[in-house]
């Protein structure tokens, strides 16, 4: 089978394409399925890119959808031809005993969905939204359920409030289109004019350009009427949390999700005491909460934004444009 692997010592230039056996038929539990679809991540473009020195070849990619083809004894909840995504913690099935390294999560502690196909076993995977394509439903593993994670489970969305999402990356186009399904009004950053259209259009009630205002938080909170917003999708990290705080209301929520502008700095402890916010760290999230992102999804009338496909081969061609930071939304490759 056609397949993507990562020689060390990583870097784009050592991705490249393989040719490796077929997976074994599924043993009790396990289920094949034919990938046709993964998607690209920040984190992905981190394992990717930075320096490795110890293991083997790599499989990439947290992210993979696509169809069954084989079932295993036991396995009744999947049948021959249903749609599937993974989980990007397929041992975190549910409840709060949350995992804290990537040591399980395919394309880092284990291969990936960089490939033509794949046995697991059944709770590696979730059924894919009625009616999405793969390269849509391929965009949930990661992005998507980051994004439900942060506005459902942790910060309890309700209808009526007000959501910040920073940029136009797959995390933040999603929580934009989740929260606007629940009722709720969006504010949105960018840099880009042309970006800012496409985000209105997606239904953002307000943009900021945090170029031509760099203090955005400000402009932030005379959107809301100096109230500030409910639930900030924090997906900057340093250089951006000391806004995102000014941003975010009194007795507020900011879920931290990415570390775009780098891994550590210093954290306004007084003005996140005093402005008593809740500061919540979080990593995708567990098997049920994806199954109930799916039920959730089926009910919504939008699909996820790709930027562009592109084929397996050319995964080195889609890490640089979404280096780049051209993108709109999710790059995505299919074969």
């Amino acid at each position: 089978m056609k397949a993507i692997q990562l020689a060390l010592p990583g870097g784009f230039e050592n991705l490249r394409l393989v040719d490796l056996p077929e997976p074994a038929a599924p043993a009790a539990a396990e289920i094949t399925v034919r990938l046709h679809a993964s998607s690209l991540n920040y984190h992905d473009l981190l394992v990717v890119s930075q320096p490795r020195t110890a293991g083997g070849p790599l499989i990439p990619m947290a992210d993979g959808a696509g169809v069954v083809t084989a079932i295993g004894a036991g396995v009744t909840e999947f049948a021959v031809g249903d749609a599937v995504v993974s989980c990007f913690f397929p041992e975190w099935q549910s409840g709060r005993d949350m995992p804290n390294t990537f040591a399980t999560v395919p394309g880092d502690g284990i291969d990936g969905f960089a490939r033509e196909s794949v046995t697991l076993p059944a709770s590696a995977f979730t059924h894919s939204p009625k009616g999405y394509s793969h390269a849509e439903a391929a965009t949930l593993t990661t992005a998507g359920l980051t994004a439900w994670r942060a506005l459902v489970v942790d910060g309890q969305i309700k209808a009526g409030d007000t959501v910040l999402v920073l940029g136009s990356g797959g995390v933040s186009i999603l929580a934009l289109q989740m929260a606007k399904s629940m009722g709720a009004r969006v504010i949105a950053t960018t840099s880009s004019a042309a970006k800012a259209e496409r985000l209105r259009a997606l239904g953002a009630d307000a943009v900021i350009d945090y170029v031509v205002n760099p203090d955005w938080s400000v402009a932030v909170l005379d959107a809301t009427g100096g109230r500030g917003a409910d639930i900030v999708i924090e997906v900057g990290g340093p250089e951006t949390l000391t806004q995102s705080i000014r941003a975010c209301r009194v007795g507020g929520h900011i879920a931290l999700i990415g570390v775009l502008t780098g891994f550590g700095g210093a954290v306004p402890t007084v003005e996140l005491m005093t402005r008593q916010q809740k500061l919540q760290g979080l990593i995708v999230g567990s098997r049920e909460q994806q199954r109930d992102m799916v039920r959730a999804l089926e009910g919504f009338d939008w699909r996820p934004v790709i930027d562009r496909s592109m084929p397996l081969e050319d995964i080195a061609e889609a890490f640089a444009w979404q280096q780049a930071g051209r993108h709109f939304g999710k790059i995505c490759l299919t074969w």
